[in-house]
């Protein structure tokens, strides 16, 4: 079986981009945080399943619970760079960007102890518009990036984009492995987690991971988020019906969703496929 790379963007319930119209920034402290239970409980059943996977972590978390990446660093698994508040790339500009990401690294490492060499851009948001945006991370040493979606999606996506690990600065190391995608009828799917695995039937991630597995013989890319695990996350009201749609839906039955995925295929963290990618790419 191939080996495949599961990853955690570790944020909590009112940092998504859903609902960054209606909570603001300055109400973030106030509000109940419930990632660090939430992120437990995921590290629980990573240690049940005997997988280790790649937790890309926001400054704002890391600042605020560095016990918790302590945890993480001490149960073998990779910390890697979410951006310091989830920020998309292409809002900040180059400058901006490059001291958002040295900030957030930064407070990870101070808090784990553990070297960051990975990273992936809040709401995927490296696209044709950042042209600059792996230049920056290259400067930076990061060995790799997995943050581009290759798809057409109304809040992100590259469709452009190729579908498996690429390196996107010429004469540089840096890696980018996108999001997984599946193929059908001449379009191409996205099939990477997230919103797409709770939301559709299983039986569709688990096609797709196939379909990337035994036809393209590639490690699939896979991510979800600590919220997805917690129906009792608090509701906000005044929120777009579509966002909420998107957010809550089918929230109970991400877990054991999640323990099938893992029993059904091999897992690894993000950087162990990364350097398996670099030698196939050698």
């Amino acid at each position: 079986m191939v080996l495949n790379a599961l990853s955690v963007d570790v944020e909590d319930w009112f940092h998504v981009g859903a609902f960054e119209n209606v909570i603001s920034r300055d109400n973030w402290a106030a509000l109940e945080c419930r990632v660090e239970r939430n992120t437990d409980a995921l590290l629980q059943m990573f240690d049940s399943a005997g997988i280790k996977a790649t937790f890309f972590t926001l400054g704002w978390v890391a600042q605020r619970y560095p016990h918790l990446m302590r945890r993480v660093a001490d149960a073998g698994h990779e910390l890697a760079n979410h951006g310091s508040e989830h920020d998309r790339v292409f809002t900040l500009g180059r400058d901006k960007f490059a001291a958002d990401i040295d900030r957030a690294r930064k407070i990870i490492e101070d808090a784990s102890g553990a070297k960051v060499t990975g990273y992936r851009a809040p709401s995927f948001s490296i696209d044709q518009r950042t042209p600059w945006a792996h230049e920056v991370l290259a400067e930076q040493g990061y060995a790799y990036s997995s943050s581009v979606a290759p798809v057409k999606h109304d809040h992100y996506g590259w469709a452009e984009a190729p579908r498996f690990a690429f390196k996107p600065v010429a004469g540089s190391d840096l890696i980018e492995i996108p999001v997984t995608t599946a193929e059908f009828a001449g379009r191409r799917l996205a099939a990477g987690g997230g919103g797409f695995f709770r939301l559709l039937p299983y039986a569709f991630s688990r096609w797709a991971i196939r379909q990337v597995n035994d036809e393209a013989e590639r490690p699939a890319i896979i991510y979800f988020h600590p919220w997805e695990i917690d129906p009792g996350q608090p509701r906000v009201a005044n929120a777009p019906i579509k966002s909420k749609l998107r957010h809550y839906t089918k929230l109970k039955a991400m877990a054991p969703k999640l323990e099938r995925l893992m029993s059904d295929f091999r897992w690894d963290r993000l950087d162990v496929i990364v350097e398996a990618e670099r030698e196939r790419m050698a």
